[in-house]
């Protein structure tokens, strides 16, 4: 395993799958299975390069999502 890149943490990458959010083009996308690095600590995340090329070449090219999910905005005076 490799040690965590963040300063002082004393964790190590673990390979998992993740869920991934990203919003593109005005549009929240989540990726589910996603292989990550996820340091044991404090939850740093570290993608591989080719997993974040087949991201990039799933936002040009999204298809059709396999579900559907609602989004919600935190009201105004809490987010303060």
């Amino acid at each position: 395993m490799t040690k965590c890149t963040i300063n002082s943490c004393p964790g190590e990458y673990e390979k998992k799958h993740i869920l991934h959010t990203v919003k593109y083009q005005e549009r929240v996308i989540v990726i589910e299975n996603v292989p990550a690095e996820v340091c044991s600590v404090c939850g740093d995340v570290l993608l591989s390069l080719s997993t974040v090329e087949a991201i990039e070449a799933m936002l040009e090219n999204p298809g059709e999502p396999v579900r559907t999910a609602p989004i919600y905005e935190m009201p105004g005076e809490a987010a303060a």
